[in-house]
């Protein structure tokens, strides 16, 4: 007994000694096969990777003396194939291919073996032995490896239907968004087209000369908004089927965003609201101007649109220590929306959207031309009523403003609630996609 563990004791030391020619030999093999192409793009160390694990629990199988000895090393050998077909599919093998590496091994070690016993004097029921064990480490190390690259590719598999399940339900929220959208355009364009034709009966049948002019003033507003919207509607479109590129340039925003204030002041005055303006003298950005100063625009006849006490106020910041973007903020003194800040974006423009609808419904029964004789429908404010409305189409304009932030990789943050107001934070990046000088 004790000459026969000798004897593979002997056999598991020259199976270690002669490692590196076993591995090299292997790798040849397989480099052979004209069916086994992709190892030809790993290296050595990759190829080889957790086969000397597998080799030295060979080895601790051949001299195992007793039962646990034995068990521990068939759990070595099974640890060492599942990360061998952990490897090879993380390597690009297709499972054919992993397999038929094995058949390889089992063949050169089977050779190693037969020229020791050519060279050795081994008793045959011990080589017989070891042919055994190799036979079952080889067949359960196929099986083994095969059985955790199955499990990775149907892991794989299971997140490309989650991949594909949540595309699919973000494909049929888009289609929810823009059903909603287009309510919302046929709501403003109903509410625009019903002022129009209000104010041509009045004008067809009135011979007054003031009420002409009102209501040329009327007819007139109507359809600068409906041209508005119609124009909205346009660019939005266009944003969604990436037509629109950027235009980058370096420029001032202290002296844009002061401007863009100063314009639309009046406008802020004539419904009793303020309009202030704050942020560094000067500030020199690198971003696209005409599609800043539209997301500032749009956010600001947003805010007026939804305050009736107080007003609006445009601040902007240049980037903190070495943060990689600079900030600009639209806050309103409004009602605020009753929604949670931890809600989508999407969700509290759309709430929004809505709400600044039912204040604009309610103004528009008010005023409403085939009621009585009055200016175009407005928004109460807290100081005046019958002052110039807002255009309509919020809820284009606030998309607008997300599609624009999308396309400069700029951030959009919403802060929002009941009798607090609202504020819109735009993070824009310090260099813009597509910027010439980002180089």
């Amino acid at each position: 007994m004790e000459r026969n563990h000798h004897q593979l004791v002997a056999l598991a030391a020259y199976i270690h000694q002669t490692r590196k020619e076993i591995l090299e030999s292997w790798q040849q093999s397989v480099s052979a096969d004209p069916e086994l192409t992709t190892s030809a793009a790993i290296t050595h160390a990759q190829f080889t990777d957790s086969i000397p694990r597998v080799l030295d629990a060979f080895e601790e199988a051949l001299q195992a003396s007793d039962g646990v000895r034995l068990t521990r090393a068939e759990l070595e050998q099974r640890a060492g194939a599942s990360e061998h077909g952990l490897h090879r599919w993380q390597q690009g093998y297709d499972l054919r291919e992993s397999l038929r590496e094995w058949a390889h091994l089992h063949r050169c070690l089977l050779v190693h073996l037969e020229h020791y016993a050519m060279r050795v004097a081994v008793e045959p029921h011990l080589m017989a032995r070891a042919r055994e064990t190799l036979v079952r480490l080889c067949g359960e190390g196929a099986s083994e490896s095969a059985s955790r690259y199955t499990q990775l590719q149907q892991a794989e598999a299971a997140g490309r239907v989650r991949d594909l399940r949540a595309a699919l339900e973000e494909l049929r929220s888009l289609d929810r968004d823009r059903a909603g959208m287009l309510r919302e355009v046929a709501h403003d364009l109903r509410g625009s087209v019903g002022v129009i034709t209000n104010a041509a009966a009045i004008l067809a049948r009135s011979t007054s000369e003031h009420t002409r002019v009102r209501f040329f003033q009327v007819l007139d507003r109507a359809i600068h908004s409906t041209q508005a919207l119609l124009g909205d509607l346009l660019d939005l479109s266009r944003l969604e089927a990436g037509q629109e590129v950027l235009d980058v340039s370096e420029f001032d925003v202290s002296a844009l965003l002061r401007d863009l204030g100063d314009s639309m002041r009046a406008l802020a005055a004539e419904r009793g609201l303020f309009l202030r303006t704050e942020g560094p003298t000067t500030l020199t950005v690198h971003t696209d101007r005409a599609k800043l100063q539209r997301i500032v625009q749009n956010l600001i006849l947003n805010a007026l649109r939804a305050t009736e006490l107080g007003g609006v106020q445009i601040t902007w910041q240049p980037p903190i220590g070495d943060a990689p973007h600079w900030t600009i903020c639209v806050a309103d003194t409004g009602p605020g929306m009753a929604v949670a800040q931890a809600l989508p974006l999407g969700q509290a423009l759309q709430r929004a959207t809505e709400q600044a609808h039912d204040s604009e419904e309610r103004a528009g029964r008010a005023e409403d031309p085939s009621v009585r004789s009055s200016s175009a429908p407005t928004l109460p404010s807290g100081d005046s009523q019958g002052t110039t409305r807002a255009p309509a189409g919020e809820g284009i304009g606030l998309s607008i403003v997300k599609r624009l932030c999308e396309l400069m990789n700029a951030s959009i943050e919403l802060e929002t609630a009941p009798g607090r107001g609202t504020t819109f934070r735009i993070r824009l990046p310090n260099k813009a996609p597509g910027d010439a000088t980002e180089n």
